[in-house]
């Protein structure tokens, strides 16, 4: 399959976690298949409307945002380049993962110290870099578009996304952005689904090249343990 844009995801493991998600988001990114939707009750919107967008995306955590290959670049070099990557990093423990609300949309969240999944990520940004070929006027205008601070521009400038480095926020997208009180509803409704579900403590052990297909849904293309 050809893929136009590439992205460097965490995404958790086949078992429980990854079924249930997979299935609330409709898509599964490892399995690169459509997913009938779980019987949660109580939920504010039809559940289609709740996940509409992260469902392109299947269940993940971002480490290094979608882009597009740079010129001269290759999708072998950029999975020899990861692979490579990945056998220098040690795993991270995590104390777990809560369901939170961010801003206006539902994740989970690390609980504990990140201290260590942010350099991960840092690194990992910094590392593949020359893989990411720059974002056109348009991207720039769209990030731009949502309200960015100075120094978010600036790490937009730099790097193609705002939200990387001291910015980094570690977060698995469930919904939509929501209204306050759909958000609070669709939350109790989902949380003694989801919670149960996660294991404690929680183990960021691997990396995956995740490739967005002609239809906008992104396929897990590979998955490399942290070995380092």
């Amino acid at each position: 399959m050809t893929y136009n844009r590439y992205a460097v995801y965490f995404v958790p493991a086949p078992g429980p976690l990854a079924d249930f998600g997979a299935a609330w988001l409709g898509w599964d990114v490892i399995t690169g298949k459509t997913v009938a939707p779980p019987d949660v009750p109580g939920l504010s919107l039809p559940w289609n409307e709740l996940t509409k967008t992260p469902r392109k995306y299947g269940l993940h955590a971002t480490i290094k945002p979608p882009f597009r290959l740079a010129p001269g670049m290759s999708a072998d070099a950029l999975l020899a380049a990861l692979e490579a990557h990945c056998k220098s990093l040690a795993p991270v423990t995590l104390d777990g993962l809560e369901l939170a609300q961010l801003g206006r949309f539902l994740a989970l969240v690390p609980q504990g110290d990140t201290t260590a999944l942010r350099a991960l990520a840092a690194t990992t940004v910094r590392t593949l870099d020359p893989f990411r070929a720059p974002p056109t006027e348009a991207e720039l205008n769209k990030r731009r578009a949502s309200g960015l601070t100075p120094h978010q521009d600036a790490l937009l400038q730099e790097w193609g996304y705002p939200y990387v480095m001291d910015q980094f926020r570690c977060h698995i997208t469930l919904t939509d952005k929501l209204p306050k009180a759909c958000a609070t509803q669709t939350r109790n409704a989902l949380d003694p689904h989801v919670t149960p579900l996660i294991p404690r403590p929680f183990f960021v052990d691997a990396l995956c090249l995740a490739g967005e297909g002609d239809l906008g849904r992104f396929h897990l293309i590979h998955r490399f343990a942290l070995s380092g």
